[in-house]
């Protein structure tokens, strides 16, 4: 049993089963208290007032589905409160991503989604304690050698790849997320990463530069 008393959980995750799962965890093996926030500056809100009142605070946070203005933001604000754990709870984080969050912070730990029961279980009881957890997958991300650059592979996740093969095909935002069984809204922010990493402004630009890169194989996809 966990049993960490006295802690307060925002729960920084737009997915409605996501929070019911860690609303589930926390109440089975935990006695803090917890919060679902829906955007980061109800967020922000809460982090100042747990300041304000001297509470211990943990923050559990899908970083691809919330409203950060890319990884720096997400540094900026935990170094502002590091009396705060944080457990960055998502799906296909890149390797550049994990490691800057391992370097330049020392509050912020990872667990990627595809992680069995025992391991988020694991995750939870260390974030309670203030402790930093880094899952298996990702160790296993920061310790498999680099490719030298020419060698390199996409910067996208296997998810955007996906969608972005989607978008090539001609579907809209609605039937992808029809198709993957997902919202709309994971959707329209795995394309709005899309456009972010690959520096572009519009579907049209996103492929024609998947496809010069050969993310996509134009005899398949066209624009």
């Amino acid at each position: 049993m966990i049993y960490m008393e006295g802690r307060q959980i925002l729960l920084a995750d737009r997915q409605d089963i996501t929070r019911a799962g860690f609303m589930f965890l926390i109440e089975k093996y935990s006695r803090a208290t917890y919060r679902a926030i829906n955007d980061k500056a109800q967020l922000l809100e809460k982090l100042r007032e747990g300041d304000a009142d001297g509470s211990q605070r943990v923050v559990i946070v899908d970083y691809t589905l919330f409203d950060f203005n890319g990884v720096d933001d997400l540094l900026i604000i935990s170094q502002r409160y590091p009396e705060v754990s944080w457990l960055v709870f998502s799906t296909d984080l890149d390797l550049k991503f994990v490691k800057k969050i391992t370097l330049e912070s020392t509050n912020i730990g990872i667990l990627l989604k595809e992680s069995p029961m025992a391991e988020i279980k694991e995750a939870l009881a260390f974030t309670l304690q203030g402790r930093r957890f880094i899952c298996q997958r990702t160790m296993e991300m920061l310790l498999t050698p680099e490719k030298k650059p020419e060698e390199e592979k996409s910067v996208l996740t296997k998810t955007e790849k996906e969608i972005l093969i989607d978008i090539a095909s001609g579907l809209t935002t609605r039937e992808i997320a029809e198709k993957r069984i997902s919202s709309f809204h994971t959707v329209n922010t795995h394309r709005k990463n899309i456009f972010r990493k690959l520096e572009v402004n519009n579907a049209h630009e996103a492929i024609k530069y998947a496809l010069r890169a050969g993310l996509v194989d134009a005899a398949e996809y066209c624009i």
